[in-house]
């Protein structure tokens, strides 16, 4: 009930910053990598390629979790909602282990595979091999986020990533160049504040989702599979799974194009495609406050303010990307230069 507009802004705002936050990982540690050797940034680029898989089942898992968890919401049914966070939980681990040993035992191919050197892959398989092990926290960091956002609290969300961030940015030129008593550690440092910052993340979202004070209230009852429900979220996910999963495809494939062209050229297409995403995931907080509000609706019996919901974000998301339009075509150069100073990247 109530202002649409005021919906959209209540839960799109968090929303926007949670998916901002989400990019900043990648931005912070591209800043930092960059001020090592193209090599380093190239591995960054090259590991994030392969990560969009991971990416794709998560992002698709969670907009399943979500939709279901918001019409549960939208029904009052909070008992339901809580089983359906559970099993997704489930699911996300799941998911996780399988990537968790296939990153463990390939990494060097798998860098090779994305067109990475020989000296690329030597040096710095161990970033890759971390990023990929420690998938889960990735994978439940967006599932976890998803619960909250589909019951409606997508400030913890926001928080969430916040803490995560302020830690990953702290860490990573203590790791990297080994500053004070940190060990000097490199590319793969970046990698180390990252799963650390994101681990962090992760407990405190755990924290809200069993401390009994929010809507979502998680007990040991609700993990025990549920195969109805499971495949009630498999459903849910696999529609936008597959969409994530052929933008993942090109964008793997382009980077492994690019990256024949040598270091310094991946990095400068890596450094670029970082900027954009930057600006791109907004559009992805306003979807999600619109899926929140097209669920709730639904859940309550409200087709048509589900639909309007709809319309309303996507006009917002048009005049939000005019305007990014007009600054990178005006500005493209002065931003790669905020990143890097090797000038065959800019």
């Amino acid at each position: 009930t109530g202002s649409i507009n005021k919906a959209i802004f209540l839960l799109a705002v968090p929303m926007v910053l949670e998916m901002v936050l989400e990019s900043v990982f990648a931005l912070v540690d591209i800043f930092f990598v960059n001020k090592i050797s193209s090599e380093a940034s190239a591995t960054v680029g090259l590991t994030e390629a392969a990560l969009t898989i991971l990416y794709s089942v998560a992002w698709g898992l969670a907009m399943g979790i979500m939709a279901l968890v918001a019409r549960r919401t939208g029904e009052k049914n909070f008992a339901g909602a809580s089983e359906v966070a559970a099993q997704g939980i489930i699911i996300a681990i799941m998911f996780s282990i399988v990537i968790s040993i296939v990153g463990f035992i390939f990494p060097k191919e798998i860098l090779s595979f994305m067109g990475g050197s020989e000296k690329l892959v030597a040096e710095n398989y161990r970033f890759t091999q971390i990023m990929l092990t420690g998938n889960i926290v990735i994978m439940l960091l967006f599932v976890n986020n998803a619960i909250f956002r589909g019951a409606g609290d997508a400030s913890i969300a926001m928080r969430t990533l916040l803490i995560a961030n302020a830690i990953n940015i702290i860490l990573d030129p203590l790791l990297i160049f080994g500053i004070g008593p940190f060990p000097k550690m490199g590319v793969l440092g970046a990698a180390v504040a990252t799963t650390i910052g994101r681990s962090v993340g992760v407990l405190y979202q755990f924290y809200h989702l069993f401390n009994g004070k929010g809507i979502i209230k998680l007990v040991r009852k609700h993990f025990k599979a549920n195969m109805v429900i499971i495949r009630s979220i498999i459903n849910t996910s696999l529609g936008g799974m597959f969409q994530f999963i052929i933008g993942s495809c090109s964008w793997i494939f382009l980077a492994k194009i690019i990256a024949e062209s040598g270091d310094s050229v991946t990095s400068g297409y890596i450094t670029a495609i970082r900027i954009c995403i930057f600006t791109i995931l907004p559009a992805w907080g306003l979807a999600n406050a619109a899926a929140t509000l097209v669920g709730q609706n639904l859940g309550a019996g409200l087709p048509e303010r589900a639909e309007k919901s709809v319309w309303r974000s996507a006009l917002l998301s048009f005049i939000f990307f005019a305007f990014v339009a007009v600054i990178f075509y005006f500005f493209g150069e002065i931003l790669m230069r905020l990143f890097t100073s090797d000038e065959v990247a800019i």
